[in-house]
Formats: structure tokens, sequence, C-alpha cells
């Protein structure tokens, strides 16, 4: 949760605040980190649907290669942009973290764009957000990474939560969400917006518009793009929790997965994010290639909708970096010897240069 008090009026934390966090968390989480072996209750009626869902998914890729017009094509890829950004500029980076702020008409659209990708309504999926980082990798991580690759990707959704999850989430306040008229109606109105956004209008729409036929509209713009956001969603929580470099703390899990930051709109840096969550930017880098969300909040930071935009100065990541990083950052790495020696030639050749 993005520590809003402790930030500057400029949106840069200042080193104080940093430290004062980091320690807090790790006093609190310390006592839970462990994974327990407990027996896993499925929930069937999940299982059933998710072996369906992907089932279809396959299906849906067969069409989208062999009969699908391109027109229908073009609009599943849309919905997937636009419901990946409901979940990493809405549901993620504005509410679970308050790494900026948005006014009416942005959260508007965010909701929109959230119940398109139905992962629950924002409102849930930030407080469980929280809750995973609060207790990443404890019990009480809804989807702790230790407990697995398959675990941590959907399994967490195919059984029956852990105690620890439940308890902990009713402890966390989230005043701050249930004070959002935004986020109030759309939890209030979700069984009826949410199978209009994410699986009526998908599929009417190819088949009003461009004479679709409903096989495809069905399969490749509706199941074949949900369950393609879900997955790339998943992978922050499995793949970006297990492989990738560790350059601002070797000591935690998450890491810089390139790949999945591609897919996931920028999620995929997240050994910086989970050292820096309140950075609005959820990575050091500026490179809107890779971080499609941070260009989307930029532009809307331009025409004023968005505000108050939160980050990190240069000089306490590089600090960071040098305390407990694996040594992998390019600009500050320590203990590589090739770097090492790139240096001093570098500065040998400057010196050199200047005499």
């Amino acid at each position: 949760m993005a520590p809003n008090a402790t930030v500057e009026a400029t949106g840069v934390l200042n080193e104080l605040d940093a430290e004062t966090i980091d320690g807090g968390l790790a006093k609190d989480v310390t006592p839970l980190k462990r994974a327990e072996k407990r027996k896993i209750k499925l929930v069937w009626r999940n299982v059933i649907a998710f072996g369906y869902l992907h089932l279809a998914a396959v299906y849906g890729a067969f069409l989208m290669l062999t009969s699908a017009r391109l027109y229908t094509i073009a609009f599943a890829f849309v919905l997937y942009v636009v419901s990946g950004l409901g979940i990493t500029a809405g549901a993620h980076r504005l509410w679970a973290h308050r790494s900026y702020k948005a006014k009416l008409p942005l959260r508007i659209i965010l909701a929109v764009f959230n119940t398109i990708a139905f992962q629950d309504c924002a409102l849930h999926w930030a407080r469980d957000h929280r809750v995973h980082h609060k207790y990443s990798e404890t019990d009480a991580d809804p989807h702790n990474a230790t407990r697995g690759f398959f675990f941590s990707h959907i399994g967490w959704l195919l059984c029956r939560k852990h105690p620890e999850v439940i308890a902990k989430g009713k402890q966390l306040d989230i005043a701050d969400l249930e004070a959002d008229p935004v986020l109030r109606f759309q939890r209030k109105h979700y069984m009826i917006l949410m199978p209009l956004a994410c699986f009526v209008l998908p599929t009417i729409t190819p088949v009003y518009f461009w004479n679709e036929t409903w096989t495809n509209a069905w399969f490749v713009a509706t199941l074949f793009r949900w369950t393609f956001i879900l997955n790339v969603t998943w992978l922050v929580n499995s793949a970006a929790h297990k492989w990738g470099d560790k350059p601002y703390d070797k000591s935690i899990s998450p890491s810089e997965n390139r790949t999945v930051a591609s897919f996931a709109f920028g999620e995929g840096w997240h050994n910086y994010h989970h050292v820096f969550p309140w950075d609005y930017k959820t990575a050091e880098l500026g490179n809107y290639r890779m971080n499609l969300t941070t260009a989307f909040i930029d532009f809307f930071a331009k025409i004023g909708w968005a505000y108050d935009l939160k980050t990190v100065s240069k000089e306490i990541v590089e600090k960071r970096v040098k305390r407990t990083g694996d040594g992998s950052h390019p600009t500050w790495g320590w203990g590589d010897k090739d770097q090492d020696q790139y240096e001093v030639k570098h500065a040998t050749i400057l010196n050199q240069k200047e005499d």
C-alpha cells in the first residue's frame, strides 16, 4: 500500500521514510515466513470452470489462425489492452498502491476497463494485492510463491484460501477504497456489469458489426482473450517470482522479468516493485515499450486527469542497489568483475584524454 502520509509534495519518497516503511514491514512479516504444508481443499466448481476455459481458449487460438476475421482478432487485441490497463493502471497502481491520484473521468474509464478484465471487482482485487505485498510469500499471501509455480500461477484459485489469508485480509484497513464512489458502484453492480462487459458485448459486437460467426466471436474475442489476459496477470505472481535478476534486493523472490513485463504492460519489473511499491512506474526505467501502463498514466497526467505521481529518487535507488542488490544493476552493479574492469578501463581512457 502506498505510504501517502510519508510522501513529499514532489511525489519523491525521502530516504528516512523508505527505511522506516521497509523496516516496519519486515518486522510484521518475519513471524509468518514459512509455507505450511497443509492439505489443499479443492473447489471443484473452479477446477471445472478453469478447465473448460483453457480448453476453449486452445480452440479459440485454432479458430483465430484458421477462420476468424481480422476485425475479430483486432477487436480481441484491443480488449486485451484495455482490460490489461484496467488491472495495471487501475486496480494495481491506482487503487492497490495509491501510487498516483486520478480524477473522476479517469477513475470511471479504469473501472470500465477493469470490469472487462473480470478479475473480481477492483476493490477486492486491491485488498487482496495489499495483503500479498504486506505478507509476501507467507501463509497469508493469497498466491504464496513458496508453494510452487503452479500454485502461485493458478492453483491458488482452485482451492480454498488459507485461513491466514482470510484473517489478514479482514485486519487490513481499506477505508480509502470503500470511500471511492466509483469502486462502491462497481462492487454493488458487479454481477450485472461484469457479464455484460466481459462476455455478452464482446461476443455480440463482432457478429453485429462485421458479420462474424457466433462461434468465432465466442471462442476468439471472448474466451481466448479473457484466458490470455488472466494468464498474463498470473505470470506476475508465478514467473516474476521465480526467474530473473534481483538488482534491488537479492533476499526476496520477486525478480526483473523482461518477458512478463512485455506482456503485462510493465508489471514484470517485479524486484523493483516489491522494494518500491509506491512508485507509479513499478520500475526504475522509463522505457514505454516495456511499460505501456506508465505511458498511459503519463498521458493522462499531461491532460490533468492523473496527478500526484509518486516515484523514488535516483539517490535512494542507488543506495538500495548497492546495499541489497545482486550486482546485476547495469549502472550501480557491484561484485561483477567484467563491470569493474570496464569501469577501470573507461576511467583510464578518460584520464588519458584529459592529460
